[in-house]
């Protein structure tokens, strides 16, 4: 009961935790106030005020300068993040957080916050076979469940009205959603007529926030799976690729195998295989200077292996990912794609991973396994629609804790000012709401509440990889188990039965045999003297 209420109470904490746009807000009045705290159920008021778990109040965004690679402004919604939508919402105090501050921040739960949780991310390939068929159930649940609490934008600010009279937003599954902001913050900058973009653009990638963007995107990814499954114990696994020669994750009992009859779909014997992708088709968006609006445009594309090997000569080897772990610099020089010896774009795969120099026209590291896939996840775009983007990125997540406990950098080296629009260190990431700054998760995985099996000491390594599975596998098969046993007692019983009782026959029988002789014997000892008697039968 206990445990129970326990869930309940976490579940209900974790009741709304990222963007794209709450539905509380996304309407005609949310636009036109420029207003967006709702209102938290605990205690019937804005930001759960009246309960000391926030406040309503202006967002102040950071005017820090920016790097050169942008040269506009004013044309894009995601400048100066949420200001073209929102200039007032939710701050939260405290371990509390969520748009309405009704949850708690991550790597804290509880009624007030106040317990701390780590969590571990374990190894796809070490997982039981049982716990790898609920992961791929739950990516599969998210793919058809409509998200309750949130909903994306099908146009752009100025499309809505000035005060909001027009209002375009649209559901979406939770999955999806994912899909749909990892397009909207790497997406072009409309300038104005049919096919009139400027490219180099990107909130999340080619620059210093590519880490930590991608680092709260996978643990809100990870609570809202919790939230719609009631599995609090879920964590996102990874694939470690580390010297791999093929797609060790691409079978029919992961993540899909190579279909047979066209080896650019997935095989029918994986769910995956029914899947449809959105928002892969950026040429035509910009052509329609349109947003995508996540209609399906068709199925889930992969062929490994099959790439440009000009491109990508091989796979990241162990020997890459500790040359990039022991480069003491986060960023460099413009703090771009060309930066070298910068961690960062050696560990995006902009550089090369022996020479810590750009290597233009190749990609290593992280992006050399999204052009290895060749199909939906290799578009920067699209390529969260492919379920192995989120093993992929668990593992990248993970090198870059290695560096952080490596390094132990101050936060200063983050950079402040003079990063691609949207990296800044004080920069909120697009398009998150509640809002998150870039610099605060230029820090431990620890403070955040998780952990990754293979960073453990050995001892707690041997029972999350090793041990844990194989308890986890017995307690889902302990009816089974515990059937075996009462079989094989009964089993031993009979088999106990029929030796003693085959014991009495055969001690039944030699008394038989014994008595017979003796029966022949006694007219001889009745025939001889008493004394004679009495001796022999002594002496039988």
């Amino acid at each position: 009961m206990r445990n129970l209420l326990g869930s309940v109470v976490l579940l209900h904490l974790m009741g709304g935790c990222l963007s794209q746009f709450p539905r509380p807000c996304a309407n005609s009045e949310g636009l036109r106030t420029k207003e967006c705290c709702p209102v938290w159920e605990g205690d019937g008021s804005p930001c759960g005020a009246l309960s000391g778990r926030g406040f309503c109040t202006e967002v102040l965004v950071s005017d820090e300068p920016n790097g050169p690679q942008y040269p506009h402004a004013g044309i894009d919604d995601r400048e100066r993040w949420p200001l073209a939508f929102f200039n007032r919402t939710c701050r939260c105090a405290g371990n509390y957080g969520g748009f309405n501050c009704g949850e708690c921040r991550f790597g804290y739960w509880g009624a007030n916050c106040a317990q701390y949780r780590e969590s571990v991310r374990r190894n796809i390939m070490t997982m039981s076979t049982v716990e790898q068929q609920k992961f791929i159930s739950y990516l599969n649940l998210a793919k058809n469940t409509i998200h309750p609490d949130y909903v994306i934008s099908t146009a752009t600010r100025s499309e809505m009205g000035e005060n909001g009279e027009n209002p375009m937003f649209s559901d979406i599954n939770t999955y999806d959603l994912f899909v749909w902001i990892h397009y909207y913050v790497s997406r072009d900058t409309f300038l104005g007529g049919p096919g009139n973009v400027w490219r180099d653009i990107d909130f999340a990638h080619e620059s210093a926030a590519f880490l930590p963007w991608h680092r709260v995107f996978l643990l809100h990814w990870e609570n809202e799976i919790r939230k719609i499954t009631g599995d609090f114990n879920f964590t996102i696994p990874y694939w470690d690729w580390r010297n791999a020669e093929s797609c060790e994750v691409c079978t029919d009992a992961l993540m899909g195998g190579r279909n047979s009859l066209n080896p650019n779909l997935i095989s029918p014997a994986s769910v995956f295989s029914s899947w449809k992708v959105i928002c892969t088709q950026p040429e035509e968006y910009n052509n329609r200077e349109a947003l995508c609006n996540a209609t399906g445009e068709g199925p889930l594309l992969r062929n490994p292996g099959s790439h440009d090997s000009n491109r990508v000569p091989r796979l990241p080897t162990a020997a890459d990912v500790d040359f990039a772990v022991g480069l003491p610099e986060y960023e460099t020089g413009n703090m771009d794609r060309f930066a070298n010896m910068s961690f960062r774009n050696v560990l995006e795969g902009f550089a090369s991973p022996e020479t810590g120099q750009a290597v233009p026209g190749q990609s290593t590291m992280h992006n050399s396994l999204h052009v290895f896939m060749n199909g939906s996840m290799s578009s920067v775009q699209g390529s969260a629609n492919d379920p192995v983007f989120l093993l992929h990125h668990a593992f990248i997540d993970s090198i870059f804790e290695r560096w952080l406990r490596t390094h132990q950098p101050p936060r200063s080296s983050y950079p402040r000012a003079n990063a691609p629009i949207g990296h800044n260190d004080g920069y909120y990431m697009v398009p998150f709401l509640p809002l998150y700054r870039n610099g605060d998760y230029f820090l431990s995985n620890k403070a955040l509440g998780y952990e990754y099996a293979y960073l453990l000491d050995p001892g707690q390594r041997f029972v999350q990889e090793f041990l844990t599975p194989y308890l986890q596998q017995a307690q889902e098969i302990w009816q089974w188990l515990l059937g075996a046993g009462i079989l094989g007692a009964l089993i031993a019983s009979i088999i106990a039965a029929l030796l003693v009782v085959g014991r009495r026959r055969w001690k039944r029988n030699q008394r038989k045999k014994r008595a017979s002789s003796y029966g022949e014997r006694q007219p001889l000892l009745q025939s001889s003297s008493e004394e004679g008697s009495s001796s022999y039968q002594t002496t039988l």
